[in-house]
């Protein structure tokens, strides 16, 4: 009888404890429309910015081929910093004209706290955008949509 009671009691802690690892962060669907531009498309990066203004965390990264990420300069030097494993948060660039529907995982803990998204933006022999467009991590910034500067039109998130 006792260790049916460890068993139910052991079960019921690892599903609190799953159920609060999941509470704590929420997906959002990010749709990307690009400008139209000539040229190679574009590759783009979606980093978690810090009160500070220092890269914390890359979200996403939309083009897989690691031998251009040297042209996202400042989200590079970050990334050969830190070395985060990327592969499951990457996907195909994106080209002028072209929509990008991925999604991204943002921690609860992190909005309304200064915290925003950067989207920065590199073309192949084209103009580079540290800062293509930014979203404050604030309730009324991810429900708005917002304006890029470079090669990124706009943006919308939707919580998933």
């Amino acid at each position: 009888m006792k260790s049916i009671f460890k068993i139910a009691l052991t079960s019921a802690l690892i599903c609190l404890v799953s159920f609060q690892s999941n509470a704590q962060s929420s997906k959002y669907k990010c749709m990307l429309q690009m400008n139209n531009y000539m040229g190679e498309g574009a590759y783009i990066v979606v980093s978690l910015i810090n009160p500070t203004g220092a890269y914390e965390k890359t979200l996403y990264v939309m083009g897989d081929d690691k031998k251009w990420y040297k042209s996202l300069k400042e989200w590079n030097k970050f990334q050969t910093q830190k070395t985060e494993d990327i592969s499951a948060k990457t996907g195909a660039s994106v080209t002028g004209g072209d929509r990008s529907v991925t999604t991204i995982e943002i921690e609860n803990s992190k909005i309304n706290k200064g915290y925003k998204l950067r989207f920065e933006s590199a073309v192949e022999d084209q103009k580079y955008y540290v800062s293509d467009l930014e979203i404050p991590l604030t309730t009324e910034g991810l429900a708005d949509k917002t304006d890029g500067k470079g090669y990124i039109k706009y943006v919308r998130l939707n919580k998933i």
